[in-house]
């Protein structure tokens, strides 16, 4: 039994995943405090929606998908209703395997777990690290169970406060990279509509590339640079304008905002 604890966007999208992986909706339940919200997950995926600390009695692993400020007292009352065994992921960006181990107790099994936002469409980047009691099945399960809304890696825990200024808020950096380009189409006079759809295609193609054509990235952007063309006049300005020391400067003031979330 599989339960997810909190009905938001990203439980739902966890919820959504594991569903359309095969898992039945008898074997997972959720918690969502909000009636109208817990009516909406029942009606819509066919599972329970009970209680959180019946959650953690019934379930063999939960899924912690709420606010990093709600988490210590969540994990207060969860501790005493935890049966042997269970496998605790959270998802909760800052809260260190250190933390979830002090507050549930004992020698359980806890997984930290750095998604994006893209799980909501299947297609996230989820980074995972494990804690002093968990195993490596319980690292490959947990592994499993977040597969279900996209890839995932597994990285020493130090490295979780990168993962977040990197893949975490990443997809932010590349939403304002494509604002900023259609923006300009409309100031150039073309229409939203248009400049729209020119750029999420190129930003999901050249996204493809990267992916599929096993090249460096400076391969590929070298590859669209003709001397003395437009593409090097592009690159020229941004260059010039030290959009390469901005995005640096941007990723250290993320993963140092993570830090400081991480210790409180």
């Amino acid at each position: 039994m599989i339960a997810i604890i909190g009905g938001g966007k990203m439980g739902e999208a966890l919820l959504a995943g594991l569903l359309g992986t095969g898992h039945d909706p008898a074997d997972v339940l959720v918690t969502e405090p909000f009636a109208e919200r817990a009516d909406e997950l029942r009606a819509r995926y066919g599972t329970a929606v009970v209680p959180a600390a019946e959650a953690a009695q019934r379930a063999r692993t939960l899924i912690l998908a709420i606010k990093p400020q709600d988490m210590v007292d969540l994990l207060d009352a969860l501790a005493p209703e935890l049966r042997s065994g269970t496998l605790v992921v959270s998802i909760a960006a800052g809260i260190t395997t250190a933390l979830l181990e002090k507050h549930l107790g004992g020698d359980t099994a806890v997984v930290r777990a750095m998604p994006n936002t893209p799980s909501l469409v299947g297609r996230g980047m989820t980074a995972i690290a494990g804690g002093r009691h968990t195993t490596d099945d319980q690292l490959d399960h947990a592994e499993s169970l977040l597969r279900a809304v996209g890839d995932v890696v597994r990285v020493p825990e130090r490295h979780m406060d990168t993962v977040t200024a990197i893949s975490g808020s990443g997809p932010a950096y590349v939403y304002f990279i494509a604002e900023t380009m259609i923006e300009a189409g409309v100031a150039m006079g073309m229409t939203r509509a248009t400049a729209h759809r020119l750029v999420t295609r190129t930003i999901d193609g050249a996204a493809a590339m990267l992916n599929e054509a096993g090249e460096h990235p400076v391969v590929l952007r070298e590859a669209v640079t003709s001397p003395g063309g437009t593409t090097a006049a592009a690159v020229r300005e941004l260059e010039r304008h030290g959009v390469r020391t901005a995005f640096n400067d941007a990723l250290d003031a993320a993963r140092e905002r993570s830090r400081r979330l991480s210790d409180g």
